[in-house]
């Protein structure tokens, strides 16, 4: 009975979206264009792209399971301060997106803020940034294109790992509509790509993550963040060191 309520109710357990009316009006510190992106015939994209003068470069950013852009506009200010334009989409029925949601629906709205970023940048000034449940999907596109580097933070061996690991008495493989095998595009990736996870992480637990280092990619940077826990980690030096680095 609890098996059957999982495979139902797994939308609800894995995405916790909150919506916006389609006239809510975002306020940010920086400048900022709101765009809506036709991505598919009944799907609109709701997204926030930060402009700098003279900036350094993108970052595509793929936000967690929570929330919507209003809070998440708020979270990429952080990398337009360090002088970086920033692209942010809210996914499907979150904000003021709408379509049906599916695991090829992530991929594919993923890799059209890509292709409308590389109108007016090159692959190599565009960096892909993941957080939490977005790390699966800037996975994806690391293993589909040519960015300069793939930033992850909080992220998972897959999301069947991780439901595995919370549900053990389940037979999860068979109950999941969803898998983000992050492990499977990052062996793809042909770019530099950095993890960053603290080691008291209640939402994705730190050995999900700590097995991505095993695949021993040649380009994956491991950054351990100790008593670091799943929405905490900006609070660290050790964070804020690492990102300095890697956006100089």
């Amino acid at each position: 009975m609890i098996g059957s309520a999982l495979y139902f109710f797994q939308e609800k357990l894995l995405f916790l979206p909150t919506t916006l009316e389609q006239n809510y009006q975002y306020e940010f510190n920086y400048s900022f264009e709101e765009l809506f992106f036709e991505t598919e015939e009944d799907a609109t994209i709701n997204a926030l792209h930060f402009k700098v003068d003279n900036p350094k470069g993108v970052i595509l950013y793929f936000h967690g399971n929570a929330g919507d852009l209003s809070r998440w506009g708020k979270i990429t200010e952080y990398f337009v301060a360090m002088n970086y334009d920033v692209l942010v989409m809210d996914y499907r029925t979150y904000g003021k997106s709408l379509g049906n949601l599916s695991e090829a629906a992530f991929y594919k709205d993923a890799q059209y803020c890509y292709n409308y970023l590389l109108k007016q940048y090159s692959d190599s000034q565009i960096t892909l940034y993941g957080r939490s449940l977005g790390t699966g999907i800037a996975s994806f596109l690391a293993s589909k294109n040519q960015p300069k580097q793939l930033i992850l933070e909080t992220p998972y061996y897959s999301v069947l790992d991780v439901a595995e690991h919370r549900f053990p008495m389940f037979p999860i493989k068979k109950l999941l509509k969803y898998r983000f095998p992050t492990h499977e595009y990052l062996l793809k990736a042909n770019c530099p790509i950095t993890i960053i996870h603290g080691t008291d992480d209640s939402v994705v637990p730190y050995s999900s993550a700590k097995k991505l280092l095993d695949l021993n990619i040649e380009q994956l940077e491991f950054v351990t963040v100790k008593g670091g826990s799943h929405n905490n980690l900006r609070n660290f030096k050790i964070y804020k060191e690492n990102i300095k680095g890697l956006l100089k």
